[in-house]
């Protein structure tokens, strides 16, 4: 989800209207899945590298958290979306993590995954997987997988970046490896159901052959 900071400068307003506009993108997205049938939705929501933003920049990011639990939680029980976290999101304030913990056990039995990428960094995930697999036995592909964040999640199948920018960024590094791609023009803030539609329609044409053909 990238593009609120651009959005908000475009605008010539604070960068915290940026990411609460964001906000409200990933309302409509989280709404938008369930209604297209979308099995898993992951979001990239603070990375390990943000913690080098302003103080103040970072501070908005917590308390708009804070404020998407409390407003957010009932509806994602009523409509069974269930939470999932990857990443180290044990090392935010002792508040939002208790926050954190109520929503994943108040949420647990949904049928739709909504999985947040907390103080996330994929080469981070790599590596502690590794480090996990090496204390059970041997290190292969299938124990490094095993022991992801993500190892309880179905398979990546499509990765959409907004914003322009064609990276990955440290985010599902490994997961990512045999899935599609789609990089949009589209500012995060301004991101809607047709855009959504767009990229799963992209994504139903490729033929996929895993290094086959």
């Amino acid at each position: 989800m990238d593009g609120n900071g651009r959005w908000a400068k475009k605008r010539h307003v604070p960068r915290a209207m940026g990411h609460r506009e964001g906000g409200e993108a990933v309302r409509r997205t989280v709404k938008a899945c369930r209604k297209l049938g979308v099995e898993c939705l992951t979001l990239y929501a603070f990375s390990s590298e943000n913690w080098k933003r302003d103080e103040s920049e970072i501070g908005d990011l917590m308390n708009l958290m804070k404020r998407f639990i409390k407003s957010d939680l009932d509806d994602f029980i009523a409509n069974g979306i269930k939470l999932k976290l990857i990443g180290d999101w044990h090392a935010f304030e002792p508040e939002i993590v208790a926050m954190l913990e109520d929503a994943l056990e108040r949420t647990q039995h949904g049928d739709q995954v909504l999985a947040v990428a907390l103080n996330y960094g994929s080469q981070q995930e790599i590596a502690r997987a590794a480090a996990k697999a090496a204390e059970q036995g041997d290190v292969t592909q299938d124990s490094i997988a095993a022991n992801l964040d993500t190892a309880d999640l179905p398979p990546l199948d499509l990765l959409i970046r907004t914003s322009g920018e064609v990276r990955l960024s440290n985010f599902l590094l490994w997961q990512a490896a045999y899935a599609e791609m789609i990089f949009m023009d589209v500012l995060w803030p301004d991101f809607e159901e047709e855009h959504l539609q767009a990229a799963l329609e992209e994504f139903a044409r490729r033929e996929r052959r895993y290094g086959g053909r």
